[in-house]
């Protein structure tokens, strides 16, 4: 019976083995299947450590964040395997991606997003005008930059490269403090999408405005129909030469609509500027000078009525 007990303890521990070695066997072989293409970040750093040094500097290799490239295969996380890189004798483009003007801007930003997609900053990036017009993540940004949010160029330097009649308009002499640095473009504008037109961040334009203009929101005993139908009736956006960022002089602004009533109907022209008898409707603010309270009005029934103040 104790011979029995024996060989049957021996053909247990034999098994034990046997399984131990098996398991061994297939996890070394997962691991290393696993690992199949990728040449390590040390290999990466040797022939690109300018690139290495930018990357090291930014927030993609702090290992303190969870899923971070640092915590992953770093470089070869966001440009793919590098080992037949390496074994091509390296250059650009060989055997591993690389964010250039050549690749697809889709595919550029897919990598990108296979970190960030579930971010809410890029919750309408699919519906973005951006994204449509074939603008991808490394337009603006860049994991090798190192600056804040990893952009390229600090605001609106950045935007004014692809934007550049809003360059022009913001050096009119009427203008949104943009060049400033008092606004930025994203205090207005959402770059990864937004329900609004133009990618504002309002559901419209007045209530964008009145997030600065609080005072022009009313309510008004008096209100101004062009006022609370759309501001940009009689304001352009990022400049004008006109006062007030306003897209045409008075009278000529108010005339667009108040043409065939009031003192007198006859439209003013260059005409009633100069000359012996200049008229007196063109001086100083124009309309503005009786009707100072454009925006809407609280006062009694006749003023109130016509925005006098």
């Amino acid at each position: 019976m104790g011979e029995v007990k024996r060989r049957f303890m021996f053909l247990l521990m034999a098994l034990f083995v046997f399984l131990f070695v098996f398991l061994s066997a297939m996890l070394f072989q997962k691991g290393a299947e696993g690992n199949a293409g990728y040449a390590g970040v040390t290999i990466c750093k040797g022939c690109h450590e300018g690139h290495y040094e930018s990357y090291a500097s930014s927030i993609h290799a702090k290992k303190a964040i969870p899923g971070n490239p640092a915590n992953r295969e770093a470089c070869e996380s966001c440009h793919g395997p590098g080992a037949s890189h390496v074994e091509k004798g390296g250059g650009k483009g060989t055997g591993i991606f690389t964010f250039n003007r050549k690749a697809n801007a889709e595919e550029k930003s897919s990598r990108c997003l296979s970190c960030h997609e579930e971010s809410q900053h890029l919750a309408f990036w699919n519906m973005s005008r951006h994204k449509s017009a074939g603008v991808s993540c490394d337009n603006c940004h860049s994991i090798h930059a190192g600056k804040d949010k990893n952009l390229k160029d600090p605001e609106p330097v950045l935007c004014y490269g692809c934007h550049r009649a809003v360059n022009f308009q913001a050096n009119k002499q009427s203008h949104h403090p943009i060049n400033e640095g008092k606004v930025r473009c994203s205090d207005c504008h959402d770059p990864h999408g937004a329900f609004g037109e133009k990618m504002v961040k309002a559901d419209s334009v007045n209530e964008l405005c009145y997030k600065c203009h609080a005072e022009k929101r009313g309510p008004f005993m008096f209100q101004h129909p062009p006022v609370d139908e759309n501001c940009l009736i009689c304001h352009t956006v990022h400049g004008s030469n006109h006062t007030r960022l306003l897209n045409k002089k008075t009278p000529q602004l108010c005339q667009s609509c108040h043409e065939l009533r009031g003192h007198p109907g006859t439209p003013y022209t260059k005409f009633d500027s100069f000359g012996e008898t200049p008229s007196n409707k063109l001086v100083g603010r124009s309309c503005l000078n009786c009707h100072s309270n454009i925006h809407g009005s609280n006062g009694p029934s006749t003023h109130g009525l016509n925005f006098v103040r």
